[in-house]
């Protein structure tokens, strides 16, 4: 019988939503936003939306939904098709560049692109600009390669062309830059390369150019959904904005109160200015939480209304009242992480999967400490990302303090040789190794030798100083602290908190005599990023495990029990003094906001009075984020600071 599904889902799309979910799904035409806070269930609400078009009578081909990435668009489109099951055609649910890249395929011709065209890869980007800087003889030195690729992208994610940035850059790497970008453009076009940036970009100058073309996807995607609308950049934003143009049948869904990427390009003024684009829009605001406890929505209301630049909501739950929030003053980070695996065994010991309890922590280089603990309390875990010692800078600075002391090391020096760039390459390693060094040209001998001394530096400054100190000084003397310093760019002072957090691992060993500590610690690292304890690296399946990860990565999961850590100033918030950060307190606190709402029945807080940072005590200043916490909702945990637990090491 024709048209039999859409009956069977007209009579289960509207189950189980809440009036405000309802009165967003049942509105057919014209600009919607949809302000979804946490856990208020904007995936549900955006499919049987969705539904609820074709059951009105939408083609489901004329329907568009685009989010960001392909796991959440494979969620998406798999919940729609359960709910028009039988349809003879279905809904496009994409990413924004798989979108483009489909609009491009089709209509390459149209600016000078083969259909045919690559799309190039990190590796591919990074050998173009390489050949470009060589063009120009620059030396990645100067500017490295990454800095190049992060400005690149970033200007073209705001729609800038390299001419625009050129005529207004006011420095000399500024003017350098443009000339890079230039050549860069050039050489993708001779060989009929797109990056990723190109997608979205060339896909909206397509459409700025060509009406025809835009008129056509106007006509075939009359209904347009695009999810986490907060996260959007500016040539989103603009491809967006030209698909609706013509029939203004655009649904947004997002919440202002979750923007955490502005690093990445994402403006929030997109989704708070949204009733400006769309005058007429419909807004309506989902403020029922189904994930997490009165309490624990309660505080996090009290954290995001302070800040200035969103749309006013206020979240509520029909979930019990659940625990208080925990907090715990540490003594030291050692205490903090003891603490946290104290409590962890607790958890296991009554029976929750280790998989229900997650650690976040602001910055990457703080999951060292807990990591230890973890592994000392036999706690099965998981680092969303990459355990410390895997860290390719970690590995760098071990490699040259073991080449230092082991300059047979073969593995090492081939490792390190070239890190910082050196100019040294395969073939003249290769050399090298074979006993040929003498038949490399002068300029590259004395480069070898320049690496070579820096070695023995390190030798030398090993035999009579502490594993800290030597740590400290071979993350200099390596030129790897000036090669992350120097860039600017946020992954690489990311990593530069990393190798300097190595000099806070390497003060166990300083109290033991002569060449002892540097021994053991070198064991030890090596043992450690051995364990066969849980990560994730390319495991496909998840594995049973304690979460740890920073916050940023837990954006859009939840869990049971939720421990946010390192709650301190110029922690977190992060950046309000060190490494010469942009300190942005709004999003500081959007963070904060996100951290609470993984949270479905308790939330753990703590902090350190006293920290061990880069090889340095510190006193430390409780996270201004904790006062904001209204009293009625904490539990303070009383334990003896002064030592509970084995093993702990007093600072």
């Amino acid at each position: 019988m024709p048209g039999f599904y859409v009956i069977v889902a007209f009579m289960d799309y509207l189950n189980g939503l809440n009036e405000r979910q309802k009165d967003a799904v049942l509105y057919k035409d014209g600009a919607l936003l949809i302000v979804a806070g946490a856990g208020a269930g904007k995936t549900k609400t955006i499919t049987h939306r969705i539904a609820h078009l074709v059951h009105s009578g939408v083609a489901p081909e004329q329907i568009l939904a685009v989010t960001f990435t392909n796991k959440a668009a494979k969620e998406m489109q798999e919940r729609v098709l359960h709910l028009l099951s039988g349809a003879s055609s279905r809904p496009m649910v994409t990413t924004f560049h798989s979108l483009g890249v489909k609009i491009l395929r089709d209509h390459a011709d149209k600016i000078g692109l083969n259909r045919h065209f690559v799309i190039l890869d990190d590796s591919d980007t990074n050998s173009i600009i390489k050949e470009c800087l060589k063009d120009f003889s620059i030396d990645p030195k100067q500017i490295p390669i990454r800095t190049f690729k992060s400005i690149i992208s970033s200007q073209k994610n705001n729609f800038i062309t390299p001419d625009e940035y050129g005529r207004n850059a006011k420095s000399q790497n500024g003017m350098i830059i443009a000339r890079v970008w230039q050549r860069y453009e050039e050489k993708k076009q001779k060989e009929k390369g797109l990056d990723f940036d190109d997608l979205l970009v060339k896909t909206v100058h397509l459409f700025q150019k060509h009406t025809d073309v835009l008129d056509f996807y106007q006509e075939k995607w009359k209904y347009l959904h695009v999810d986490e609308y907060q996260d959007t950049n500016t040539v989103q934003y603009l491809l967006t904005k030209l698909l609706a143009k013509k029939y203004g049948n655009i649904c947004v869904v997002g919440d202002g109160d979750q923007n955490i990427y502005s690093w990445r390009g994402a403006d929030i003024t997109n989704i708070l200015n949204f009733e400006e684009d769309y005058p007429n829009a419909k807004v309506v605001l989902l403020e029922q939480n189904y994930r997490s406890t009165k309490n624990i929505i309660s505080v996090a209301n009290s954290i995001i209304r302070k800040n200035k630049q969103r749309k006013d909501k206020n979240l509520f739950t029909e979930n019990e009242d659940g625990e208080l929030v925990s907090l715990f003053e540490a003594y030291n980070d050692k205490y903090e992480a003891e603490f946290v695996a104290d409590k962890v065994v607790e958890l296991l010991d009554k029976g929750i999967n280790p998989n229900d309890i997650a650690v976040l922590y602001r910055a990457n280089f703080q999951s060292r400490m807990f990591e230890e603990y973890m592994l000392k309390y036999s706690i099965p875990y998981q680092v969303l990302g990459v355990r410390f010692f895997d860290r390719k800078e970690i590995k760098d600075v071990l490699s040259y303090l073991r080449a230092s002391l082991n300059p047979d090391s073969r593995s090492d020096i081939r490792r390190i040789i070239n890190e910082p760039k050196r100019g040294l390459g395969k073939t003249t390693i290769d050399k090298l190794f074979a006993g040929g060094e003498a038949e490399l040209p002068v300029k590259t001998r004395l480069k070898i030798k320049s690496f070579y001394e820096i070695l023995e530096k390190i030798k030398i400054f090993a035999e009579s100083h502490k594993p800290s100190e030597v740590i400290a000084f071979t993350i200099k003397e390596s030129g790897i602290e000036g090669e992350l310093r120097k860039s600017g760019l946020e992954d690489d002072l990311e990593r530069l908190e990393n190798v300097k957090e190595l000099i806070t691992f390497a003060t166990k060993y300083d109290e033991l005599p002569d060449m002892t500590g540097i021994e053991t610690l070198l064991e030890e690292a090596a043992l450690a990023s051995d364990q066969d304890s849980l990560t994730q690296k390319t495991d496909k399946k998840p594995k049973n495990g304690v979460k740890l990860m920073t916050v940023h990565a837990s954006k859009g999961l939840e869990f049971e029990y939720v421990f946010i850590v390192g709650l301190e100033d110029d922690l977190f918030p992060h950046g309000k003094k060190s490494m010469n950060r942009d300190y942005n307190e709004e999003e500081e606190r959007r963070l904060f906001y996100v951290a609470i709402t993984r949270s479905k029945k308790k939330l753990f807080l703590s902090y350190a009075t006293i920290r061990m940072v880069f090889g340095n005590t510190e006193v430390r200043n409780p996270s201004e984020f904790i006062y904001d916490v209204p009293e009625e909702y904490i539990l303070r945990e009383e334990r003896d600071n002064s030592g509970f637990g084995n093993n702990v090491v007093y600072i």
